[in-house]
């Protein structure tokens, strides 16, 4: 049986997540199928992050699809499509936190047009590997890949337009530094539009405690109004969620998101898991203090 363990190191868990993720890039580099962010080779779609087609499945349509190396997409283990959602403009600057692959952050500089820019931030070599070969592929000119953690980003102060990301907050072991620093880089009346998961109400011990489960999207995800609360202290204003898929607990059974322990979970638990995992869309902005007319709208009340 997997291990129950207090995720409270943060080293701890970005290493476990690092590996995993590591795992799943070479899985793609090797030709070998679709990435799984449990690290199964050759995973192939119905074996890819946290429940396979269910909830990875299907995020990008066909024309997204065309424009992007097929390689972006195996390596895709996002749980939404923020940058269908985010509505990007010709010219912006645009970050993508946990880029992977570099799915998000090609389809965002084709939004983005010649004008704009497009970041990528990952912390995995391997990733990052696999990311400059789909940008090579591509021909992106306005593209960028960064080494780094998303709780300390590699940026200026007020230097992007958008921040997107993909399922990946949920998977930092300090939420809170992660929300400062996009706060810290975007630009005033920036926009955070990021997909990610989220849970409504409480998760059971025998989850919320298990790495498996951590690295596989679940355990690390924020309740909708904690969630709410941190974007609002992180300074953010104008703050909503919206689900795009409601999970069954079978979508994630037998997955990088349920361990032995999960998995044996008593069977009203387990029903009662049904709908309250989720993916959603997250936005918020940072307060234009250049049309700020006086303090309380400065502070963002």
């Amino acid at each position: 049986m997997t291990d129950i363990i207090t995720l409270t190191d943060r080293e701890d868990v970005r290493e476990i997540v690092r590996q995993k993720y590591g795992e799943a890039a070479l899985t793609v580099l090797n030709g070998q199928g679709a990435a799984c962010c449990g690290g199964n080779a050759g995973g192939g779609a119905s074996d890819s992050c946290c429940g396979g087609e269910a909830i990875t499945g299907n995020l990008y349509d066909r024309t997204e699809a065309g424009q992007i190396p097929e390689a972006a997409l195996l390596a895709s283990l996002g749980c939404g499509n923020p940058t269908a959602l985010a509505q990007l403009a010709e010219g912006e600057i645009v970050l993508d936190l946990g880029s992977g692959g570099g799915i998000d952050v090609l389809l965002s500089a084709r939004r983005v047009g010649p004008s704009g820019f497009a970041y990528g931030l990952d912390m995995t070599d391997e990733m990052l590997t696999l990311a400059e070969k789909n940008k090579a592929e591509a021909g992106a000119k306005n593209v960028a890949f960064m080494k780094g953690h998303i709780e300390s980003i590699p940026l200026p102060d007020s230097s992007v337009h958008v921040i997107i990301s993909n399922c990946v907050i949920n998977l930092s072991a300090d939420k809170d530094q992660v929300l400062r620093e996009a706060f810290r880089v975007l630009k005033p009346g920036g926009r955070f539009a990021v997909s990610d998961v989220v849970v409504e109400g409480d998760l059971p011990d025998a989850v919320r405690g298990d790495m498996e489960s951590y690295v596989g999207c679940v355990a690390g995800a924020l309740e909708v109004n904690d969630y709410l609360t941190r974007l609002k202290a992180a300074g953010f204003v104008d703050a909503s969620i919206e689900p795009t898929r409601r999970y069954l607990f079978s979508d994630l059974e037998g997955t990088a998101c349920s361990a032995e322990n999960i998995a044996a979970l008593p069977a009203e638990q387990k029903a009662a898991l049904d709908g309250k995992v989720m993916g959603a869309f997250i936005r918020a902005s940072k307060p234009d203090t250049s049309s700020c007319c006086g303090p309380s709208c400065c502070s963002g009340d």
